[in-house]
């Protein structure tokens, strides 16, 4: 009996150390910046980019970059992953400038050349800080937001609070919470993950048309995760999958640049149902 207490106490020990741990170091788990000197010069081949900095009320450096197209139709606000800095993000903003929009890429606290305490709330605050600079000189009617993996809870938050064109979701999470939970069952992640990104939450107050572009093959953020949030809003949300695509090579796939083209040239046409064979009739059909 006293053996068996030990164990007990000692696991419990061992338990909680590891949960502290976990707090601790959960930025090195979530986060993989790349950071770059100010000095640091943005080149990308056949694109006209302006770079710029804004300062927080905290006093923190958002480093950005606004990516242009002659006579823009919109503007896409383009939220990345969780690695590296926007210097290799770039490569993406001609997904949307062939089709005439400009592109706003930032960095968030800590990577590249953006400063700051990184917390959820601070990142959510310097997000909209953006939007709202954006929003000064362009309607909303013309935005666009674009979350990629770690950005997509950001995206999901940012659509929720404004009033956006559309919000395009690309392997999205239900929760981080949910998907630290996959790789740690046992730990009390509810408890003390700092980044608990409630994507479930906040999509259920977007009121704009809602687009998610999953790999059917992803092993990092599993494509039920989209099926799951594409459930909550379903009359506004429209789920794409990229069949075969994994996690970081979308972009790979041809299937990826059609599904983009047709979702930005997105019309949504009303069908009668009573000219189909749908069951629902109306009254009069029904007598």
């Amino acid at each position: 009996m006293v053996v068996f207490l030990h164990i007990v106490l000692w696991t419990l020990v061992i338990y909680v150390i590891v949960s502290i741990l976990l707090y601790y170091l959960q930025d090195y788990f979530f986060f993989k910046p790349e950071k770059l000197p100010a000095s640091y010069q943005f080149i990308y081949e056949n694109q006209e980019v302006d770079e710029y900095n804004l300062t927080t009320k905290d006093g923190a450096t958002i480093n950005g970059l606004h990516f242009k197209t002659e006579n823009p139709k919109g503007v896409v606000l383009y939220l990345k992953g969780n690695s590296k800095s926007i210097r290799g993000w770039g490569k993406f903003a001609v997904d949307f400038t062939r089709h005439q929009y400009d592109v706003i890429m930032v960095d968030y606290r800590g990577f590249g050349k953006s400063t700051g305490r990184r917390t959820q709330e601070n990142i959510a605050a310097d997000l909209q800080y953006v939007y709202n600079k954006i929003r000064e000189r362009v309607s909303q009617s013309y935005i666009i937001l674009y979350g990629r993996s770690l950005g997509s809870g950001f995206a999901t938050k940012l659509a929720s609070m404004n009033h956006p064109k559309m919000l395009i979701l690309d392997a999205p999470y239900y929760s981080l919470t949910q998907v630290a939970t996959r790789y740690m069952p046992f730990m009390p992640l509810s408890l003390i993950i700092k980044f608990p990104m409630p994507t479930y939450k906040w999509i259920k107050e977007v009121g704009c048309p809602i687009h998610i572009i999953h790999g059917t093959q992803d092993g990092l953020i599993p494509f039920k995760s989209s099926v799951k949030l594409s459930k909550i809003r379903p009359k506004m949300t429209r789920l794409w999958p990229v069949v075969g695509g994994g996690h970081k090579n979308l972009n790979t796939f041809e299937s990826y640049h059609h599904i983009l083209n047709d979702i930005i040239h997105y019309k949504k046409a009303a069908i009668d149902l009573n000219t189909t064979s749908h069951p629902k009739k109306s009254i009069t059909d029904a007598k």
